[in-house]
């Protein structure tokens, strides 16, 4: 989710199928539909890839067969599992972590790496209003910070292309 920043049921819908590994993208085809502006189903959208996550993904996909989900795991059960190993690496504040969470975070690091609210939310899957909303100030990093969201985002933050 931090490399993606989907949605966990948009996750738990990607199968090896949906990447290209040749360009470094993934089709999310399970997105959230807009039931208030009449939508019966939400509309597909594609993100770029780190070349470095693509290539785990790429190894991870290796061994399963092409229309197979990645994941099989509940919300509940993802949630509890990554405040575990939050508790386990020390991390402060542990309780407070969720897929949400880490959801918002890669939109918030985007940001602090200098990329466009025009090219975060579509990757997102959000319109402008809705990013501005919930999505907060990326100005709470610090140098330190930046270098490991440089780090683990790799040349994803500074392709000359859209998400």
């Amino acid at each position: 989710q931090l490399n993606t920043g989907g949605r966990f049921d948009e996750l738990l819908h990607v199968r090896p199928v949906d990447f290209d590994f040749e360009r470094n993208n993934l089709r999310f085809w399970k997105t959230k539909t807009k039931a208030k502006k009449g939508e019966k189903v939400g509309t597909p959208r594609t993100i770029s890839l780190s070349s470095e996550f693509s290539k785990k993904m790429k190894r991870f996909c290796k061994d399963k067969k092409p229309d197979e989900y990645l994941f099989n795991i509940s919300q509940a059960g993802y949630n509890q599992l990554l405040k575990r190993k939050l508790k386990e690496l020390g991390i402060k504040d542990w309780t407070n972590f969720s897929s949400h969470n880490i959801r918002k975070t890669h939109g918030m690091y985007l940001k602090a790496l200098g990329i466009g609210i025009a090219e975060i939310c579509p990757r997102l899957g959000h319109d402008y209003n809705t990013y501005i909303k919930h999505y907060g100030s990326a100005d709470v990093f610090s140098e330190k910070d930046m270098r490991a969201i440089r780090e683990l985002l790799g040349d994803l933050y500074f392709r000359n292309r859209r998400f």
